[in-house]
């Protein structure tokens, strides 16, 4: 089963998307969603991570709650600042943070974190996985972004896919 369908998750999305955008039915959408969902995963199987496995299933719920949290209070300060200070008085900037974690997955989400959060944008990883660039929309303390960083999402997440 598995030769078929490397990632049944994602062929079940496939061939369930495919029925929606054409929104019918008829034999010949099924054909095709059954073709797409077996070929993409086929044909993009060297493309995805090592498949990973959750290490630690209550930091990973804790994280998405902090993860959450922040979201919103980026958001909220993100507006607060567009709609309260000149683009002139705004201190957008790259900041360079060394990272520990090297696994594939577990960068993956860091990413998704970091560019889940209004006015952070992932900028680039280094070669070695040992240092990641952000852009952020504001920043006035650069030490204290970097371990807000560091303790609060690498670190989880090290316990999660490294540990």
């Amino acid at each position: 089963m598995r030769r078929w369908l490397p990632s049944p998750p994602l062929s079940l999305a496939l061939f369930v998307v495919w029925l929606l955008l054409n929104q019918t039915l008829d034999a010949a959408s099924l054909l095709m969603a059954t073709i797409l969902a077996v070929a993409v995963p086929l044909l993009t199987q060297s493309l995805r991570p090592a498949t990973a496995r959750m290490r630690k299933p209550g930091t990973a719920l804790r994280l998405a709650w902090r993860v959450l949290i922040d979201v919103l209070e980026s958001a909220l300060q993100v507006a607060g600042l567009l709609l309260s200070r000149r683009s002139a008085r705004i201190h957008a900037r790259f900041v360079e943070v060394p990272l520990k974690m090297r696994d594939p997955n577990g960068l993956a989400v860091l990413s998704m974190i970091c560019c889940l959060a209004p006015g952070t944008a992932w900028a680039e990883l280094s070669f070695d996985r040992s240092r990641l660039l952000l852009h952020l929309f504001e920043l006035e303390d650069e030490a204290a972004f970097i371990t807000l960083i560091k303790e609060r999402y690498e670190a989880p997440l090290l316990e999660i896919f490294e540990s």
